[in-house]
């Protein structure tokens, strides 16, 4: 079943949002789960995910602003945003045991 983002929106450079992703199944600690954008006219790529129970990789281009975390009592993936750039401006998916949610746009104003 497929997970759901929740979260995008439009907000101007340096705001912040957080995303979440409700997965459908239940989550636990090496589950592969993770955030990938898609930016008009390019391909999907990588934010973040978890590589293994203790390990998370992010994109060079997030690195120090994004944040990655899970909750286990309530299923649910997250993505802390901050000092959002016009760049990060593409729709944000979840991937939770290789499904994709429907996505959720994200739009930074410069």
């Amino acid at each position: 079943v497929q997970p759901v983002e929740s979260g995008g929106g439009l907000v101007q450079a340096g705001g912040s949002l957080r995303l979440s992703c409700a997965a459908s199944v239940s989550i636990f600690s090496g589950l592969a789960m993770g955030w990938y954008r898609q930016a008009p006219g390019k391909q999907r790529e990588l934010v973040a995910r978890f590589s293994s129970s203790k390990s998370t990789d992010y994109a060079d281009s997030v690195k120090g602003r994004f944040s990655i975390s899970r909750d286990y009592t309530s299923n649910t993936m997250y993505l802390q945003m901050n000092n959002l750039k016009p760049e990060d401006t593409a729709v944000y998916y979840c991937n939770v045991l290789a499904v994709w949610g429907q996505g959720t746009q994200v739009t930074v104003s410069s």
